[in-house]
């Protein structure tokens, strides 16, 4: 039996749920009342009536009223946006949907499409996840039995603002309805799923769409080659279009311009050409896209005359068919930028902005890299100070590239004040940006300064990357700081920071480059049990530190496994090899090496050569060493540095001093020391007080690649602060040097003394050849070439011929230059008489016609200084009364040249009237040689009577400067190698 409170308790709550329950059902009743007069109003267009209703807007009325007006969109709409308008009440996502099902039955696409967005963005706003919206557009979907269409445009809208994820889901879950994507709904669903980059899923998709039977379209096909092609699978773009064939579809031009562009990403010339074959074939006429792309893919192979050709040729179209955009410029001058001719770059742009177009980001951002790759910061500044005249801002790009010339340069002050102006302009720093600093922190050897922005960078919530710490770790590897490396890479293992194989390559180098190979073999292991996969640079340093540390048999065993892990070895991977060989002392296995890189159809670059260049001078093997040279040349790759001095110390070592000492002065006539102006910019040669042991520091560490480091860079710093007239500067380190050891030799004091010369200061060039001769230094006919020149040139002249006439006391043989020297002085003053004797002395001398090719200008001035005389002309041989001036010529090897001469003279004379850069024509033993210019022409040899296989060298003082360009490196060292070997060239 109850207790009595128990039970009153019981019948109370009885009661009130009897109660609740008769007021719910009173008030859906009054709701559905409600719901009845709306509808009633709305299908009758009292639209104004409503505000005679007392009306509650919630979810359960707005929800009642759309359901019973699904067959009248117009009043549903009315109703809807009567709700949306309410203070204190919003439709959630299940109004919108079933609103969007009425307008969609109604064929009411554009209100569809809006209050689609609005659900769209109701969604983003509160997070709702994709399942629950599209679970609910299929519940209605099937209680109104319509609008199958709203899944198409739902679909459509998710791709085009970005949310693929979303599009992919109603994507796949589309056919559980019964729905099939259009063809378009599907290319707008690929398109966005390229724009973001996911090629694969593009593919994976296409495959999708053509199982549930979509039927695809030119433009898909389009986007699929342009996917292939961007996912690096160009061959499979081919195959896909071959097969299109069979499907009856016809590539249109972009379809072909995505598989010419997959080409020129690799720099495929014959892939590229492939396809327009194949365009052509196929009856496709190309476009300004297909134009544009053929430009850039000379650009991408840095073959600019080629592109700047190209790019003349479609000037050419008529205007109704190709009109020149900003593209195709900005391509063209990107082009440039990445070669270093900024000039060029210039002169398109100056074209392009005279031709009516303006100028974008993209244009600015090449300028700016081309300069800062060129150390030309100061340029790369006024680009982006520009930027303001063409209503451009710069951009992260722009900032990061300035910020990178900067640090190269090791203006890291500029750079931190850089890094202030981003953030007033509103582009805040990332990651490129940091890691960007501590690069130029570590270049700079301030790994202190390094360390402090690291921890400071930390404190303000920087996420360090890999690169990051590759950085940090390659700096302290650098600097000898092991223990701190391996310190900081547990660290970043325990706290479980993001690593990848850039980051173990570098962990690898430092360890190699300490000669720590059981530990790197540890890393190694590490790296594996950690899911990361060795790349070919991983297994690189490996063999490389296995070959630096004499184990030349495990460097190729490490090339073994690295192929059998199917990757194959790069030109790197046998540059090490070819190294470590050497470095063996089995230099009999090269040639085997060699044969492999033939065979895997490698082109060795330009530390091949050096390799093997340098490898052959150790050995003292030149003549090896010179046809490795000559077999660079052939391929068109221009000689560095390294080499250069190579070759130099491999002389200096075999005692060919003069030889070394014309090779190295070349160097410096060319500039072939990289940037050898920084030295001048960097150590601010106009301050009184130079920081001597900040240079000397600086140029052992530049030193310390070569075989002969301090002597051969020291020279060649030393020349290039003479050539840019700081002769003085270059006193104060050679002082400075010379406590470290530095003995300067005759090299060093022809430097100064040329300098002294084109200064104007004759005297003081004697006053150093003095200094030579007390320290046991005996001047060499360069040294006199220069001296005579000086006096020369300061008029001086009886001076000038004394020194001539003791020259043979000295043991010293007049040549072609002293000579010159001589016959330029007294034509300048009129004296012809003198001049001429002196070409007669050298013909008594037995001085041949390739001794006299320099005094061929002379004769000529000579010729124009006579009075008229029967020969009227000394080029004039077949005049019956010939001069004794043209007897003489006859004795100088001129009379079966005579025809050649005139001709010369005569086109050389109309050349440098239209056209003064032609380089000017001399004759020498070989025929005639353009020496200015870009090319070497050998004429024919029948109409000289010269003995053909006797070479001599010119000696390279200023006058002979200009002579050889850089380009014209394989005739100079043909010459040289003729004269060490003393074979024919």
């Amino acid at each position: 039996m109850l207790n009595p409170t128990w039970s009153r308790l019981f019948s109370r709550r009885i009661r009130h749920h009897l109660h609740h329950r008769a007021s719910l059902h009173s008030t859906i009743d009054s709701s559905r009342n409600l719901s009845a007069q709306i509808c009633r109003l709305l299908i009758l267009g009292q639209f104004e009536a409503l505000s005679h209703l007392s009306i509650t807007f919630s979810d359960l009325l707005v929800d009642s009223v759309l359901k019973d007006l699904k067959l009248h969109p117009n009043a549903a709409l009315h109703f809807f946006n009567l709700a949306s308008k309410q203070y204190n009440f919003k439709p959630h996502f299940k109004s919108y949907i079933k609103l969007i099902h009425i307008l969609s039955e109604a064929r009411m696409f554009s209100e569809t499409r809006l209050y689609l967005h609005g659900l769209v963005e109701l969604s983003e706003r509160k997070r709702y996840p994709i399942f629950l919206v599209y679970d609910e557009l299929v519940r209605v979907y099937r209680e109104f039995k319509f609008s199958g269409t709203v899944f198409d445009m739902i679909l459509k809208i998710y791709a085009e603002r970005g949310l693929v994820k979303n599009a992919m889901y109603v994507f796949d879950n589309m056919t559980k309805c019964g729905r099939v994507p259009s063809t378009r709904l599907c290319n707008s669903l690929l398109s966005s799923l390229a724009r973001g980059k996911e090629f694969y899923t593009v593919i994976c998709i296409y495959d999708q769409l053509v199982r549930v039977g979509v039927i695809p379209d030119v433009y898909t096909c389009a986007i699929l080659i342009d996917a292939y092609c961007k996912d690096n699978r160009v061959e499979k773009a081919v195959e896909f279009v071959e097969g299109m064939e069979r499907m009856g579809l016809e590539l249109n031009v972009v379809g072909y311009n995505s598989l010419i562009n997959g080409y020129v990403e690799k720099g495929n010339l014959e892939g590229v050409q492939k396809v327009l074959q194949l365009m052509s074939k196929r009856d496709v006429l190309k476009n300004l896209v297909t134009h544009t792309l053929l430009v850039k893919v000379y650009c991408k192979r840095g073959e600019m005359e080629e592109a700047e050709r190209m790019f003349q040729g479609m000037k050419e179209w008529k205007e109704d068919v190709l009109i020149l955009d900003h593209k195709v410029y900005g391509v063209l001058i990107d082009g440039f930028c990445r070669v270093g001719k900024m000039d060029d770059a210039v002169r398109f742009r100056n074209e392009m902005l005279g031709s009516g177009l303006g100028m974008n980001l993209f244009i600015c951002n090449s300028l700016i890299h081309g300069y800062c790759k060129l150390g030309k910061v100061c340029e790369a500044e006024q680009v982006i100070t520009g930027m303001v005249e063409w209503d451009l801002k710069p951009d992260g790009y722009s900032f990061n590239t300035l910020l990178d010339g900067y640090c190269r340069e090791g203006l890291m002050k500029e750079a931190f004040k850089l890094c202030d102006q981003m953030t007033c302009d509103g582009v805040h720093p990332t990651n490129v940006t940091y890691n960007t600093l501590l690069k130029g922190l570590r270049e700079k050897g301030d790994l202190d300064d390094c360390l402090h922005l690291w921890r400071l960078l930390l404190k303000r919530g920087f996420v360090p990357d890999a690169i990051g710490f590759s950085t940090l770790l390659d700096g302290l590897f650098k600097k000898g700081n092991s223990d701190k490396a391996l310190m900081l890479w547990k660290n970043i293992l325990a706290k479980g920071h993001a690593i990848d194989v850039v980051l173990f390559n570098t962990l690898l180098n430092g360890l190699c480059k300490l000669g720590k190979m059981v530990e790197s073999e540890q890393v190694l292991d590490k790296m594996k049990e950690l899911g990361c996969s060795p790349d070919e640079v991983t297994y690189r340093t490996l063999s490389d530190g296995y070959g630096k540390a004499g184990d030349i048999e495990r460097s190729f065993k490490i090339k073994c496994i690295m192929e059998k892990e199917g990757i194959p070895a790069s030109i790197e991977m046998y540059n090490s090899l070819i190294s470590g060989l050497f470095r063996a002392g089995k230099s009999s296995e090269i040639a085997n090496v060699l044969s492999e890189i033939h065979v895997n159809e490698l082109s060795p670059n330009v530390v091949t050569y050096g390799a093997l260049i340098t490898g052959w001078v150790k050995e003292g093997k030149l003549k090896k060493a010179f046809n490795a040279y000559f077999e660079m040349t052939g391929k068109g790759i221009a000689p560095n540095v390294t080499i250069c001095s190579t070759i130099v110390s491999g002389l200096n070592k075999l005692g060919r001093t003069d030889c070394a000492n014309m090779l190295l002065r070349k160097m410096v006539d060319l500039d072939v020391f990289p940037r050898l102006e920084q030295f001048d910019k960097f150590f601010d040669f106009k301050t009184v007080q130079l920081d001597m042991q900040k240079i000397a520091n600086s140029l052992d560490e530049s030193a310390q690649k070569y075989i002969n480091p301090n002597k051969v860079m020291y020279n060649v710093v030393i020349a290039g602060l003479c050539k840019f007239g700081k002769s003085d500067d270059a006193r104060k380190i050679i002082s400075e040097l010379s406590h470290k050891g530095f003995i300067p030799d005759e090299f060093t004091y022809s430097s100064l003394i040329h300098s002294a010369c084109v200064s104007g200061d004759v005297n003081e060039a004697f006053v150093l050849r003095d200094e030579m001769l007390k320290k046991g230094l005996s001047p060499n006919i360069v040294t006199y070439n220069t001296l005579i020149n000086g006096l020369c040139k300061s008029g001086n002249l009886d001076r000038a011929v004394r020194l001539f006439h003791k020259l043979q006391v000295k043991g010293l043989v007049p040549n072609t230059i002293t000579y010159n020297s001589l016959i330029d002085g007294y034509c300048k003053v009129g004296n012809t008489n003198e001049a001429l004797k002196l070409i007669e002395r050298m013909t008594k001398e037995a001085f041949r016609s390739k001794d006299q090719h320099g005094s061929w200008s002379y004769l000529y001035e000579i010729q124009k200084t006579i009075p008229s005389r029967n020969c009227g002309s000394m080029l004039d041989m077949n005049n019956a009364s010939v001069s004794s001036e043209c007897s003489l010529l006859k004795k100088l090897n001129f009379w079966k040249l005579k025809q050649n001469v005139a001709r010369i003279m005569k086109e050389e004379k109309g050349k440098e009237k239209h056209q003064p850069r032609y380089p000017r024509m001399y004759p020498m033993e070989n025929g005639y040689r353009i020496l200015l210019g870009k090319q070497i022409i050998t004429s024919r040899r029948e109409n000289c009577e010269l003995a053909p296989n006797q070479v001599q060298f010119c000696n390279w003082t200023s006058q002979e400067t200009n002579l050889v360009k850089l380009n014209e490196w394989p005739v100079f060292f043909n010459l040289l190698s003729a004269e060490l070997t003393g074979s024919n060239v």
